[in-house]
């Protein structure tokens, strides 16, 4: 007979440290002699992650709107002063055991049994297990990734290296520390395979943009890109290089050393053996546990980074409310009053814990999230009820975060109106259009909507009308982004419904749903880089393209002259799979594209199943043969629409063009534009290249997926429903947009001073008359307030529209969409 406890606590990391103080402070009231519980460590020293952390490094006590639930302290700090206070907490009295590692645990409640490496055997009534997962690091998965001196997946101490270049491949927390402590004494690239730090801690993603963004640091970032290889230095000290693919091709760089932070992957063998069901086969998968962090196997509970929530605090409460659970006490979350406010509307009392486990099992794309990642989204969405008009007048709005009324019958979006959300229905119905005019869907409960415009992000298509009661879950963007970054099943589940419902509008198929999922299933996603061919003039051609994301255009003869632009939603391609096999036109990425590739049989089986619609299909052919075609005829029209794609207009979505043979270089654009916006013109008349008397000044193009708003960190660049971009007073001049526009159309800049009135210029020549002085000297209360991001709105709100505009005497300035272009050229 081994030792036996009424707890075992597996693992001495942030979650089981907490854990073990909550019990010794049930022993300490019992009044006991020896302790009911016991705390085991494989390793030598406890919160071994936390021990390896680089020195000095800052550790933040995120989610803020979080109370720590703990005996053993934990507040942001140095990783040396949060340690120092965990090992007063051990000596105060927990009872650990060091070099302990728990080779196996079998039994059920009452009766575990834990097998030590020793030999041992411990036996527990209850069972913790807080082993966490940074003991299986993510390779970087080429040839040559073996940890070495060239390849690292944890740093120690940044000092020990200097004067080197060093790339770091990762975006999660542990990259970002990593790069920027090493920044301070190296040349330092950061490699993150997304277009944003979705994954990163608020604290960390100002930390990393703030270092992007300044001039003065060695620090670099390479977006969008993919290790694709590695050279290994010829011997120790020399350097080697790491090959990536970017957006503009295959790029090398040298370095001294590679540092990878992919983050780790759970240790599955060794969690299935102990008879904890994992339903997910996906490597990143993590145990399935009740809202009491309980397992399928009672009286052993998983909580911590293992249990799929890696932040400390978070850990903490866990280990404080599992001790609470087991000894009988059903405490709530602390973050259960938040739940609380946004369930408050809802026309049933429940239990808001009751709700959230309620919704995550009628929606199946929920059902895949592990309960705490799904229990972030909630807290990070909005919840929406639908009421009659009578009855919404009378409905008071409790709070910001609390439930949100909105009218039955009427559109939550509608067609052509530029958001991003993400919905999904729970209760009641919603119909819904895929492109505007066209037919009517019925949603029901389970199913979700938006994500055409949250992946493309073009405008809607379509208007959504929701029912009477219904109840939906608004998530943001940046939300969903995350989760679908982090969670391969929700991001394939959103991509399959967004083929077939692209499928859906472009062929209007009567088929039964199997059907059409089974063609979404064989179709294949197309990814193009700015510049690359999607197929070639004159080559014999299988398959269309429907765009889903980017803009193409068809270039036709051996001067390429741009015969037309396509956007996403668009078919390209299409005549080889309609009567005409060989290509007439060459068909080029303008910027990064992704597209859905159809092939000859998906696309009989979609055509033939809606013969009605092989008319509207060959109409739109038609059409477009005859743009082409006119187009080709127009040389010097086909040069300056080839022109303005290459000026990245292909993403823009309101973009400012001046006709030079118009323009008498009056500046009257900028000067009402300064006169508009306090003093500040956003444009740049002079600048910007031009071709065949089409000038492209310096000014927001009100891009499709705008670059500035890439992981802005107080969320200040916004889009209106009219497709606006622009910046709320929230901004923090961080320079993050100025550093990822790649039109220089936006400038840090401080608030200009008021000037004198017109008339006190005009009478006695005050102030520098209208529009933006050349210089000016910023009030203290400005300079106090920082320079804050600048950049054109499109004069949102204003009636007449754009001021640069209006105030052209000559008509020179437009503002115009890419689908404008080609009447434009034409006209002229």
């Amino acid at each position: 007979m081994g030792e036996r406890y009424h707890i075992a606590i597996v693992g001495a990391g942030p979650a089981g440290l907490s854990a073990a103080g909550r019990a010794a402070e049930y022993d300490r009231d019992a009044g006991v002699n020896s302790p009911s519980y016991v705390l085991l460590e494989g390793f030598s020293i406890f919160a071994k992650t936390i021990q390896k952390y680089q020195k000095g490094k800052h550790v933040m006590d995120e989610p803020g709107f979080l109370a720590l639930r703990s005996p053993v302290p934990f507040v942001a700090g140095k990783r040396e002063e949060i340690l120092g206070g965990w090992q007063d907490s051990i000596k105060a009295g927990l009872n650990v055991r060091y070099d302990s590692e728990v080779t196996g645990i079998s039994g059920s409640r009452g009766q575990f049994v834990l097998k030590l490496q020793s030999g041992d055997e411990i036996e527990a009534e209850h069972v913790v297990l807080s082993i966490g997962t940074q003991g299986n690091p993510r390779s970087l998965g080429v040839k040559g990734d073996v940890e070495s001196d060239f390849v690292r997946y944890t740093l120690d101490d940044p000092e020990d290296f200097k004067k080197e270049t060093i790339v770091v491949v990762g975006a999660g927390d542990a990259a970002i520390e990593n790069a920027i402590a090493l920044s301070d004494y190296n040349t330092v690239y950061i490699i993150n395979r997304r277009n944003e730090f979705s994954r990163a801690k608020d604290g960390n993603l100002n930390a990393v943009l703030a270092a992007i963004n300044d001039k003065s640091r060695p620090f670099h970032c390479r977006y969008e890109a993919g290790v694709a290889g590695l050279e290994l230095p010829a011997s120790p000290g020399e350097m080697g290089a790491i090959i990536l693919n970017t957006p503009a091709g295959e790029e090398r760089l040298a370095c001294h050393r590679i540092i990878a932070r992919l983050g780790t992957i759970p240790p599955r063998s060794f969690v299935e053996s102990c008879g904890i069901e994992i339903s997910s086969p996906s490597a990143d998968a993590v145990p399935d546990v009740d809202r009491h962090y309980q397992s399928n196997v009672a009286g052993l509970y998983v909580i911590g980074a293992l249990g799929g929530y890696p932040l400390i605090k978070q850990a903490m409460n866990q280990g404080y409310d599992v001790i609470e659970f087991i000894h009988g006490k059903d405490t709530k979350p602390a973050d259960y009053p938040l739940l609380q406010d946004q369930f408050s509307g809802l026309p049933y009392v429940m239990d808001a814990e009751d709700v959230l486990e309620l919704y995550q099992q009628r929606i199946p794309m929920f059902r895949r999230m592990n309960p705490l990642a799904f229990r972030e989204l909630i807290i990070e969405s909005r919840i929406l009820v639908s009421l009659p008009s009578a009855d919404l007048a009378r409905v008071e709005q409790k709070g910001e975060r609390s439930t949100v009324f909105v009218p039955a019958g009427e559109p939550v979006y509608r067609n052509g109106e530029f958001s991003t959300t993400f919905y999904t229905l729970v209760e009641g119905e919603v119909k819904l259009q895929l492109e505007q005019d066209g037919p009517w869907h019925t949603l029901k409960p389970g199913q979700f909507f938006g994500e055409m415009s949250l992946i493309s992000g073009r405008p809607r298509q379509g208007d959504a009308v929701v029912s009477e009661d219904a109840i939906l879950i608004e998530t943001p963007r940046r939300i969903m982004v995350k989760l679908m970054n982090s969670n391969e099943e929700v991001r394939k589940g959103i991509d399959r419904i967004f083929i077939v419902r692209a499928l859906q509008a472009a062929f209007r198929p009567n088929l039964p749903l199997a059907e059409l999922s089974a063609i979404a299933g064989q179709v294949e996603t197309c990814r193009f880089n700015a510049g690359q061919a999607l197929f070639s003039e004159g080559e014999e051609g299988d398959c269309l393209h429907l765009i889903r994301s980017g803009t193409v255009v068809l270039s036709r003869g051996s001067a390429n002259m741009v015969v037309a632009q396509h956007h996403s939603g668009d078919l390209v391609g299409q005549m080889a799979l309609m009567g005409a096999p060989l290509r007439r036109d060459t068909a080029v990425a303008a910027v990064r594209t992704e597209t859905i590739k159809v092939k000859r049989a998906e696309f009989l089986a979609l055509v033939n199943s809606q013969p009605e619609h092989i008319a509207t299909l060959q109409g739109r052919l038609s059409s477009l043969l005859e743009k082409t075609n006119a187009m080709a005829s127009q040389p010097e029209a086909a040069r300056s629409i080839g022109f303005l794609m290459e000026q990245g207009l292909g993403e823009a979505t309101n973009a400012l063009v001046i006709d030079e043979s118009l323009c008498v270089g009056c500046d009257n654009c900028e000067r009402a534009c300064a006169e508009t916006h306090g003093g500040l013109s956003r444009l740049n008349r002079a600048a910007g290249p031009s071709f065949a008397n089409l000038h492209v000044p310096i000014s927001c193009r009100h891009c499709e997926l705008p670059h500035c708003m890439k992981d802005c960190p107080p969320d200040a660049i916004r889009r209106s429903a009219d497709g606006e971009v622009f910046i709320t007073d929230n901004c923090i001049g961080c320079g993050n947009c100025e550093t990822n526009c790649p039109y220089n159309a936006i400038k840090l800049s401080y608030a200009a001073p008021p000037k004198p009135g017109l008339l006190s210029w005009l009478l006695f020549g005050r102030g520098a008359g209208p529009g933006q002085p050349e210089t000016f000297t910023p009030a203290a209360a400005d300079k106090e307030r920082g320079k804050k991001a600048v950049k054109c709105d499109a004069c949102m709100g204003q009636s007449g529209g754009p001021a640069c505009v209006r105030a052209c005497p000559t008509g020179a300035a437009m503002r115009l969409s890419p689908e404008q272009f080609v009447a434009l050229v034409e006209a002229r």
